[in-house]
């Protein structure tokens, strides 16, 4: 089968899923929204490449960017958005190789923090967005970061869940990560494939949850048919390898947030063993407008507590973003 039918199939299947009425109805958050809360499912190409992104809301309304974690993709957010939509611009992107993005062979393309913000930033140039509020979660919160380290006036607030800038957020899970960063080798990369598979992939969405009966096992096909990809573990290889070069960039975004203080709202599911608490309560230092909650939930916070999140989010928007 030729890469452009696969792609196309691959595609297809996305659209099929992200749009299935057993999603759309998660108890998460209520999905009764307006017409004008619809989600349209878009890409830009940037580099030769095709960045997908859902998009709602008013264009001419503030703008608010979600940014995925690991193993996901914009799918995490997809009863968020309505909700946000009826007052705000929202684009939510999957970053290269994730969701219904590009997925460029991993010895020919740069997966990176750094090269994913780029391509992030180009986006929002592309759609002429000039600024921006940011909800920063696993993966997205050093994409954002970065972003914020080259152009912070761009950035009007964070909304940081389970997102890590500070040391004292890596604890006894990231060992064997460590063990990579500092000798990538094969047998030590080939330790990590165990990530991949569906056990833990079913783990990182109901670990810490007060109820993983009421996670909606889709979740798990939607992430594990994309992680099964042929060649996608050899992408995921290379991101859990350059998360460590964003470790030498935390001195710089915690100046950065000390110097700009830009207002924050914190959202942390406490139970979270990849992101635990230790990494949440280091905000308090940098950050003196900050909002600051402890969720009873694991790293997926939104598929237990989507509604709170939603409601806090929507009082800190309406607080600290221009109309």
């Amino acid at each position: 089968m030729s890469y452009a039918i696969k792609s196309a199939l691959s595609a297809s299947l996305l659209a099929l899923t992200i749009t299935s009425p057993i999603l759309m109805s998660s108890p998460a958050i209520a999905a009764d929204t307006t017409d004008a809360a619809q989600t349209s499912f878009r890409s830009e190409v940037i580099d030769g490449l095709k960045v997908a992104y859902r998009e709602a809301g008013d264009p001419s309304k503030p703008t608010i960017l979600l940014l995925h974690g690991f193993p996901t993709s914009s799918h995490m957010f997809r009863n968020l958005i309505p909700k946000l939509a009826e007052t705000y611009h929202v684009i939510a992107p999957d970053f290269p190789g994730y969701g219904a993005s590009d997925m460029p062979d991993a010895a020919n393309y740069e997966y990176s923090f750094s090269n994913t913000a780029a391509i992030i930033t180009q986006l929002l140039d592309q759609k002429q967005v000039d600024d921006y509020a940011v909800y920063l979660m696993d993966y997205g919160a050093p994409v954002g970061f970065r972003m914020f380290a080259e152009h912070p006036e761009r950035v009007s607030g964070f909304i940081i869940q389970n997102g890590n800038a500070y040391e004292e957020g890596l604890g006894e899970f990231w060992d064997p990560l460590k063990a990579y960063w500092a000798d990538p080798s094969v047998a030590n990369g080939d330790q990590l494939r165990g990530f991949l598979k569906m056990d833990a992939t079913k783990w990182q969405f109901t670990h810490g949850t007060q109820n993983p009966e009421a996670i909606n096992p889709d979740n798990f096909w939607h992430v594990q048919y994309l992680l099964d990809r042929p060649g996608n573990q050899e992408v995921q290889l290379e991101m859990f390898l350059d998360y460590g070069t964003n470790i030498a960039e935390y001195p710089k975004w915690q100046a950065l947030f000390r110097e700009h203080q830009t207002p924050t709202l914190l959202m942390w599911g406490k139970n979270d063993h990849i992101f635990p608490a230790d990494g949440a309560h280091p905000y308090k230092r940098d950050l003196e407008n900050l909002e600051f909650h402890l969720l009873d939930t694991g790293h997926f916070a939104l598929e237990e507590y989507g509604n709170e999140i939603a409601d806090h989010m929507i009082d800190f928007l309406d607080r600290n973003t221009k109309s």
